[in-house]
């Protein structure tokens, strides 16, 4: 899908976003960032029926409107199926890294678009859920409307030492994407396709852009309920195993 919106701006994707963290270990009952063990999103582009999880080195989103801090993270699960994300969503031992996990709790749910802006790509999003941020967004970094900078970092290109992923977890792009990295280190992601890979790694960086006023993109993001929310119907989560009063409160849980 490709979208003009003004000269020099085009939305590239759309769908809907939903954000996660997973308490530490032993931290059953969070309190604040330091139980937190990991923050996920996961982008639900329209029109196909892929669910992309992406993890978040730094526990939290970087500040939207800071473009001194640059978030690095990297895809972690590219799957077509709701049930696979669910399973990984869920507590138990992980089977890739032999971790103990604690049941990943639902922190929102919005709207989304990849916006292409000169040789820059902005992730936008709209917050549909909670209604009004609260404790866990605030520290978690989650705005009523974000804006960032997204970049794909080169597989092939050096990373500094004990930085980045595994040789083997990297992404293996196909030659039509890798080629488009040319000698760069990193690169816009454009097109979204980049983020359809295990282990590509991304780096965020916080817009002062608006995405309206400035890009000239509406979210359009819709008052939403426990009762509607999209996040049950289309991720398929057990309600039961997931407390749902950091989605709906803003309160840990």
């Amino acid at each position: 899908m490709s979208e003009p919106i003004r000269p020099g701006v085009e939305v590239t994707e759309r769908g809907n976003i939903y954000f996660f963290y997973r308490p530490a270990v032993g931290a059953e009952t969070p309190q604040g960032l330091v139980d937190v063990q990991r923050c996920h999103l996961i982008l639900s582009p329209e029109g196909t029926d892929v669910l992309r999880l992406l993890t978040i080195g730094k526990k939290r989103l970087p500040e939207p409107g800071d473009s001194a801090q640059r978030f690095w993270g990297f895809v972690k699960r590219v799957v077509d199926d709701p049930e696979e994300l669910a399973e990984e969503l869920e507590g138990g031992r992980d089977e890739r890294d032999g971790r103990t996990r604690t049941p990943a709790r639902p922190a929102g749910e919005g709207v989304y678009a990849i916006a292409v802006h000169g040789n820059h790509t902005h992730l936008l999003y709209a917050l549909e859920l909670p209604e009004e941020p609260d404790e866990v967004q605030r520290e978690l970094h989650i705005v009523k409307e974000g804006a960032y900078l997204l970049s794909v970092k080169n597989p092939e290109a050096a990373a500094p030492p004990s930085a980045g992923l595994d040789e083997e977890r990297k992404a293996d792009f196909p030659p039509e994407l890798q080629e488009r990295f040319g000698d760069r280190r990193f690169l816009g992601v454009h097109p979204p396709a980049f983020l359809d890979h295990e282990g590509a790694e991304i780096l965020l960086m916080g817009s002062a852009d608006d995405p309206g006023e400035d890009l000239g993109v509406e979210l359009d993001p819709e008052r939403e309920t426990e009762a509607t929310a999209d996040l049950f119907q289309e991720l398929r989560i057990a309600r039961e195993a997931h407390p749902v009063e950091p989605l709906l409160e803003g309160r840990w849980a």
